[in-house]
């Protein structure tokens, strides 16, 4: 399952369920965006060609991340651009989202263990502008 969480036209985030399967190579990212998400299914015995990848200058606007939820149970919080709280979606185990635009905040609902990805050099507090979120009478939670 992918779902796609959008405030009017802006893509806020891209969410690839645990139980997403297609086979071949899935891109779910536009080639606009400075971080590419795919999904790969290969059979045994696929060869992937070796390969470099070149030296291309980009330019980097905003931080997009991705984050694979390992194990346990994660609300997160999407925010438009002028941090008003949109709605809330919970990811499990196995889930993966790609955080692309607006803005975002978690609670953990069981423990976990996920791995974050994103693009550097790593600009510390320089890379975020932090503000008060949701109170938990205001959450809404979409599926």
């Amino acid at each position: 399952m992918i779902t796609e969480v959008k405030y009017g036209t802006q893509l806020l985030a891209i969410i690839v369920g645990h139980n997403y399967q297609q086979a071949g190579i899935q891109f779910f990212t536009p080639n606009s965006f400075s971080q590419q998400m795919a999904y790969m299914h290969h059979p045994a015995g696929k060869v992937i060609v070796p390969h470099l990848h070149n030296p291309v200058p980009r330019e980097v606007q905003y931080t997009l991340e991705v984050l694979f939820l390992k194990r346990g149970k994660l609300r997160v919080d999407f925010y438009n651009d002028e941090k008003k709280y949109l709605e809330s979606r919970i990811l499990h185990a196995g889930d993966t989202i790609l955080l692309a635009t607006g803005g975002h905040g978690f609670e953990v609902i069981e423990e976990i263990e996920m791995i974050e990805v994103k693009q550097g050099p790593h600009m510390g507090e320089a890379d975020k502008t932090r503000f008060t979120g949701v109170t938990p009478e205001q959450i809404i939670i979409r599926q």
